[in-house]
């Protein structure tokens, strides 16, 4: 989901300037997603369509999750189509409305208000992804070695519109008949359509890429990764015409059957990536984001379990379909990037201060740039916090989801200290 400077073709087309302010404002969301959680606790105990709960999830989805993908693809997607950004015009564009955007929404959702506060919040959001995918399609474009990660990534691209289009839709139908059903009984495509079309797409195309280059590995299976996008794109595709067409709820499983050997399929590639990498030591970074994927299979189980529910009971199994949502956006995707940012950001940093100084002497490494220790804090309290709040949720403990909350507000704050020493870090030879 990062890209790495050691392309020598992006460090001259990508600025620093272009990426970074994204990767700090994801921080702060980060942040200030995990007090909203320690806050709004009591809403986890409630259905999952209520406004804290709208707030937090968009906050870690936009605020947390894109933010970063947005800014970090700017520079990875050259890399992927060996080519160079299109432009960075665009790119300040897309930042600036997705920045103006996001906290307008979040907090609209908070407040449950769906007059003009939402409305243009989702309006600057829908801005910024078509100037961002503009930039991705002409980069991609321009590129003459156009491959299967960047397909991924501009497929991606379009899922993100449907689906912030489709979210802005779900907006205005709360006070005009725009669809036949009222908002929350669309919910689910909404929901879907980022998660398994932006999400998924997008961090498996990625991460197919950079874990075999941070492992120095030379496995390369192509065949295997269109397998995972055919079936990723086709479970979504079935979902939404199941969704229209078909009233019978078992049909959902096909769709989750068929994410399901997707990310079995990318759990083999990664194993293999492993297997026959040169670099025998993993380091810290590459072991948290490579567990992403297999805490990804949890999420799977509980939405099986929750479509069980459904189909032998007459009511819903609301802890599991919160935990579900839960373990998606506190789990997988943010595990994936705690442990991505500090395989990326210090190259990104290591480039602004030192790429004109490197041959003045000898420079600092790039891992060295961020503190060691202070990351391994953050995973601890990272995933005890994960473990505490989840079964919290499953058991309906306030007081445990307080705890695991507090820890998680704890490892956000220590991964926004690594980020701002990586900030502000002043160059020294040595």
């Amino acid at each position: 989901m990062f890209a790495s400077p050691l392309n020598t073709a992006t460090i001259k087309t990508t600025s620093y300037k272009v990426v970074l302010p994204f990767y700090v404002y994801a921080a702060i969301s980060f942040l200030v997603a995990t007090i909203l959680l320690f806050t709004s606790t009591d809403a986890f105990t409630a259905h999952y369509f209520s406004p804290h709960l709208l707030a937090i999830t968009h906050a870690m989805a936009l605020g947390w999750g894109t933010m970063i993908i947005l800014g970090a693809s700017h520079q990875l997607v050259p890399v992927l189509a060996e080519g160079k950004l299109y432009s960075n015009k665009l790119a300040y564009t897309s930042f600036i409305f997705a920045a103006i955007g996001i906290p307008m929404l979040v907090y609209a959702f908070y407040i449950f208000d769906m007059g003009p506060l939402a409305k243009w919040g989702g309006r600057c959001i829908i801005i910024a992804v078509v100037a961002y995918l503009i930039n991705i399609s002409m980069s991609i474009k321009q590129s003459k070695n156009e491959n299967i990660h960047a397909i991924y990534a501009f497929t991606a691209t379009w899922w993100l519109l449907v689906t912030v289009t489709f979210g802005l839709a779900l907006v205005y139908n709360n006070t005009y008949p725009l669809l036949p059903h009222d908002s929350f009984h669309y919910l689910p495509l909404h929901a879907h359509a980022g998660m398994v079309g932006w999400f998924f797409l997008l961090v498996i195309g990625v991460a197919s890429r950079l874990i075999p280059m941070f492992l120095i590995s030379k496995y390369t299976n192509n065949k295997l990764l269109w397998v995972i996008y055919f079936l990723l794109n086709g479970a979504l595709l079935f979902y939404f015409i199941f969704f229209y067409f078909i009233s019978e709820t078992a049909v959902t499983f096909i769709s989750v059957g068929s994410v399901f050997i997707a990310i079995i399929l990318f759990i083999y590639f990664c194993i293999q990536a492993y297997k026959k990498r040169l670099r025998k030591q993993v380091d810290e970074q590459t072991k948290i984001s490579i567990l992403s994927i297999f805490i990804l299979l949890i999420p799977i189980i509980l939405l099986t379990m929750v479509i069980f529910t459904l189909i032998t009971t007459s009511g819903e199994k609301v802890n599991f379909i919160l935990a579900y949502g839960f373990l998606i956006f506190f789990g997988w995707l943010t595990s994936i990037i705690l442990g991505m940012t500090f395989k990326t950001m210090p190259f990104i940093v290591w480039n602004k201060v030192y790429h004109h100084r490197s041959s003045l002497g000898k420079t600092p490494n790039p891992k060295d740039l961020f503190n060691h220790i202070v990351f391994k804090m953050m995973s601890i309290f990272y995933l005890s916090g994960l473990v505490v709040f989840v079964v919290g949720i499953l058991f309906s403990l306030i007081l445990i989801m307080k705890i695991g909350a507090a820890l998680l507000i704890i490892a956000a704050a220590l991964y926004n200290w690594n980020v701002i020493k990586l900030m502000i870090h002043k160059p020294h030879m040595l």
